[in-house]
């Protein structure tokens, strides 16, 4: 067993959890699955999301102000499949699912049980093939409160899904 192998296997032992994020920038939208995201701090309060350099969303975030972070209930299995296995290179993935604008002129998915949106405080590369995006949360909503809480969407629920871009 490899070093890697170990990092795999820890990987999916834990099951991250996975967001949708969602943003605008020169009257494009775009969003797509993140599985790299976590809080980084508490006072003040800060969230790290990484968005592969290779994705539509990565093109329209290196412009946008904000970026919106939903999480998702596993019964919309649906979003899921739409923002980890399309691309916004080849179709418009809002055309496709319930969103309504949100502040900072953000997409936000009706189908999301909770939502916060992030001003972008700064843009990290870090010599991978994902940008880090680290944002403070301005504004947000909770839909759906009654989910419970093993119900929200993690990699596994994505593990199936095509790519709309390789990572």
């Amino acid at each position: 067993m490899t070093e890697h192998d170990a990092f795999d296997a820890m990987m999916e032992a834990v099951d991250p959890a996975v967001y949708v994020v969602t943003t605008a920038a020169r009257g494009e939208r775009s969003g797509c699955l993140v599985g790299f995201a976590t809080q980084m701090s508490i006072d003040p309060l800060r969230f790290l999301v990484g968005i592969s350099q290779v994705n539509h969303t990565h093109r329209v975030a290196a412009d946008a102000d904000c970026l919106a972070v939903h999480v998702v209930d596993r019964a919309h299995r649906d979003l899921i499949r739409l923002f980890a296995g399309e691309t916004g290179d080849e179709i418009d993935k809002f055309e496709h699912c319930d969103w309504t604008d949100g502040p900072y002129g953000l997409p936000i998915l009706s189908g999301a049980g909770i939502w916060f949106a992030g001003r972008i405080l700064d843009r990290v590369d870090v010599g991978g093939d994902h940008t880090c995006y680290v944002l403070e949360p301005v504004a947000g909503r909770v839909l759906d409160a009654h989910v419970p809480r093993g119900n929200w969407a993690r990699a596994a629920d994505a593990g199936d899904v095509e790519p709309g871009h390789p990572s």
